[in-house]
């Protein structure tokens, strides 16, 4: 046998036995669909597949964070022990406090109540209401954002900061490190927050000559301000103007539509908590709170029931994906989805698919157009089955941007915090959702959704099938993509 002949041999069993170890190590605790695709990758680019993986194949952070969470999830269930008594679960849909022990068992923060909550839709509003906010500090401000930027639109809250420093209130600053990177005046950002007094670290950087390396696509996407341990911001807005300094974005005339939900009472802890975690993460310094004792007497039964639950590849679960499947699967009458970006795991769609075959009212907010293509394109390919299943799909028609993310069950519960419907937010990012049980709050998020409504267009099945092939063609292709996580 010539010697080219068992090279050839050699090069055939060395990638038989690339795909075998790939096979079992790609599936080992993976999603079936992911651990397919990746695998499929290897074999037919083995060299291009074999690097991607290595690069962003690894779905959780590193054991010293993964670690660092688990020390400060121990903490918050032993500190907040009792605390889900100072709510009223005997005015819970039965199928809800399942749901809440799975966020306590996942998220370590319990369901508490006594909380108020208004939402801000205007984005200019929301910046001016944090600003004042921050203008009522007396001990400590707590601002964390995936993406901050000093600019004209977020003046009022860089200048309210300013202020805060010179009274002596402590402000410590985190932001997305590589989100930094991609819009105008980090340095310049980052110096004024300094030089004012405020302490600012980045998120989840990578720094590899630091130690500091991970899958550049594991991102801190949360947005919260923590002010006194009293008064809190969460929601979907970051701290930038509204179209991003992109320039493609301004000569479209795009601009974002965010929702943002202040809250007052026990569950602005639990915010806190939260920032706390991922300051920890970033310093190693651990800025418990004083505990706080909460008596049952001081119930008052028509404030709301909050519980924040924390996710990411710091856990070990995907604690949203978890409580976004039991929401809907527990669905009795109505279900309202807002998402910019929808390209869920297959339990989600799957979820909203037999909601829609039970006959209950189901409606998904997207916008119209977006901001990058893979996701656009992506998210377009799971309609075609959500329409058959009797989904309702309202497109937000351009140039806005419809960046909300939020979920309204029923007549009485409702979730917003930072998170999509798509697999960057339900595994690879870190969020933060609010879950709330009130009749009154989800009213407000109706008349939210019913602006939403009527600013939108809806997606007929019979007009969804007549578009273009190449949309199609497009469509179908990005779908592919969302398996490789």
């Amino acid at each position: 046998m010539q010697n080219g002949t068992w090279l050839t041999i050699a090069v055939y069993v060395v990638w038989v036995l690339i795909i075998i170890v790939a096979g079992v190590y790609i599936a080992s605790n993976r999603k079936p669909s992911s651990a397919i695709a990746w695998i499929m990758a290897i074999i037919f680019i083995p060299v291009i597949g074999i690097v991607f993986f290595l690069l962003i194949g690894n779905w959780r952070l590193n054991r010293h964070r993964r670690d660092k969470q688990d020390h400060v999830s121990a903490i918050f269930l032993e500190r907040t022990e009792g605390l889900h008594l100072a709510s009223h679960p005997d005015d819970w849909p039965d199928w809800l406090p399942t749901i809440v022990t799975l966020n306590r068992n996942l998220g370590a923060l319990p369901m508490v109540g006594n909380n108020t909550a208004e939402l801000l839709p205007d984005y200019r509003g929301a910046i001016q209401a944090i600003a004042d906010g921050i203008d009522t500090a007396q001990s400590y401000v707590y601002i964390e954002y995936f993406i901050l930027v000093d600019d004209e639109t977020t003046k009022p809250i860089i200048d309210a900061i300013g202020r805060a420093c010179t009274r002596g209130v402590k402000v410590k600053v985190l932001s997305d490190h590589i989100a930094q990177f991609s819009y105008p005046n980090r340095k310049g950002t980052v110096e004024r927050l300094r030089s004012m007094g405020a302490e600012y670290l980045p998120m989840l950087p990578i720094q590899p000559f630091k130690k500091h390396y991970r899958r550049p696509d594991l991102r801190n996407h949360r947005k919260l301000v923590v002010i006194d341990g009293t008064l809190g911001y969460i929601g979907s807005q970051n701290l930038i103007a509204d179209h991003y300094h992109q320039k493609a974005n301004i000569e479209k005339g795009l601009h974002w539509k965010e929702l943002v939900c202040q809250v007052e009472g026990p569950v602005v802890r639990e915010v806190e908590a939260i920032f706390v975690t991922d300051w920890y993460s970033e310093s190693d310094e651990l800025l418990l709170p004083a505990e706080r004792n909460v008596h049952l007497g001081e119930i008052v039964h028509d404030k709301l029931d909050c519980q924040m639950v924390p996710s990411g590849p710091s856990f070990e679960n995907d604690n949203n994906l978890k409580m976004f499947a039991a929401l809907i699967q527990n669905a009795r009458r109505r279900i309202s989805v807002t998402s910019p970006y929808y390209v869920p795991d297959e339990s989600l769609q799957m979820a909203l698919v037999t909601a829609g075959a039970r006959g209950l009212d189901v409606e998904l907010f997207v916008s119209e157009v977006s901001d990058q293509f893979m996701v656009y394109h992506a998210q377009r390919s799971y309609y075609e089955e959500l329409l058959r299943a009797g989904v309702k799909i309202y497109a937000y028609a351009a140039p806005t941007i419809l960046h909300a993310k939020h979920l309204s069950i029923d007549e009485d519960v409702s979730v917003i915090g930072s998170s999509n419907m798509d697999i960057r937010s339900l595994t690879l990012h870190m969020e933060m959702m609010m879950l709330v049980h009130s009749k009154e709050f989800c009213d407000r998020m109706r008349e939210i959704e019913d602006s939403y409504r009527a600013a939108s267009k809806q997606v007929h099945l019979e007009d969804w099938l007549k578009r273009p092939g190449t949309e199609k063609v497009f469509d179908n292709l990005m779908r592919l993509t969302s398996s490789l996580q």
